[in-house]
């Protein structure tokens, strides 16, 4: 059976006219002719937008089946090389902004597959975050990423958990320790970038981040930067969320989680500012409250046994 190369399926995917970050370096696909902005009525453009869309979709869909096919009739036609180039690939074609409201199990299917058929695991892990958390330098398309794979074997568990942590501490610009790839060690890394996250550092991390002449437009305080803020936040702690849900928790374990419940409440529930005026601060205080209460009960589960007191013997 006739497999493609990476660099086929890159060619297929980029004249399909994807415009996933970094994906066509070339430019745009020279297929067809866009058609400008001011060259199109409101209607018509809502109307070629939603036909594009759904051709992208569908496309894409047969693409996917059949490289699952060739995945599946051949797992071990591709080096690990290759697989891991057209892991990156795939994620990238996926975050395609008109794709965003639309289904990929399809491609979930594909990577979760993809990602089985690695031969050198979890040797290739290190090697596999370090290119997913390259696809796109924006927090949402990350955490996009990292919904790709599934919760449904092993080995997405481990990029997950793994591929958070590393995103988690790329947003927060903090410099790449070997602690970070220690699995044993996760919670205990999580809990020191928890400190990190709260929403003023956030601010201050934005701010050092931005152009001279963007602070000058976006002022400390001012209502835009407030938003950026609780939306970085929110799709740390949602990595966050990743990281924990993904861990084998034993009563071993038990102090490191409820640690990990402190540093939630003091850095990060505690420094969320309510307003009417203002829903995505209600939003992350709603994850904020629902992560906390998840974790309090995954630390009622694995709270340590206490042994029962034996009484010596002849007394009453």
């Amino acid at each position: 059976m006739w497999c493609p190369s990476t660099q086929e399926v890159m060619e297929v995917v980029c004249g399909l006219g994807t415009h996933g970050p970094a994906l066509c370096p070339q430019g745009p696909s020279p297929r067809g002719r866009r058609v400008l902005a001011s060259e199109a009525s409101p209607g018509w453009r809502e109307l070629q937008d939603t036909r594009q869309e759904t051709a992208l979709d569908i496309s894409l869909s047969y693409i996917y089946k059949f490289l699952t096919l060739c995945a599946q009739a051949q797992p071990s036609a591709s080096p690990d090389r290759d697989l891991l180039d057209l892991m990156e690939l795939l994620c990238r074609a996926g975050l395609d902004v008109r794709l965003r409201l639309l289904p990929n199990a399809d491609l979930q299917q594909l990577l979760l597959l993809l990602l089985q058929n690695i031969r050198e695991w979890p040797g290739k892990l290190q090697q596999l975050c370090r290119a997913l958390s390259s696809v796109s330098d924006h927090h949402h398309n990350l955490l996009a990423v990292v919904q790709f794979f599934p919760d449904v074997t092993s080995r997405s568990r481990q990029l997950r958990s793994q591929l958070s942590l590393v995103v988690i501490a790329q947003m927060l610009g903090q410099q790449e320790a070997p602690l970070l790839w220690k699995e044993e060690a996760q919670l205990v890394v999580l809990g020191r970038l928890l400190s990190l996250m709260r929403p003023a550092a956030l601010g201050q991390l934005l701010d050092s981040e931005a152009s001279p002449p963007r602070q000058e437009q976006r002022p400390t305080g001012s209502a835009e930067r407030d938003y950026q803020v609780c939306y970085l936040c929110h799709s740390l702690l949602s990595l966050a969320g990743v990281v924990v849900s993904c861990q084998d928790l034993t009563p071993g374990r038990w102090e490191e989680l409820r640690l990990l419940c402190t540093q939630l409440d003091r850095h990060i529930s505690a420094h969320i500012r309510e307003s009417p005026q203002a829903m995505h601060q209600t939003k992350l205080r709603d994850l904020a409250t629902q992560t906390y209460f998840r974790w309090q009960e995954l630390l009622a589960h694995c709270r340590p046994q206490v042994a029962p007191r034996i009484s010596p013997p002849g007394s009453i």
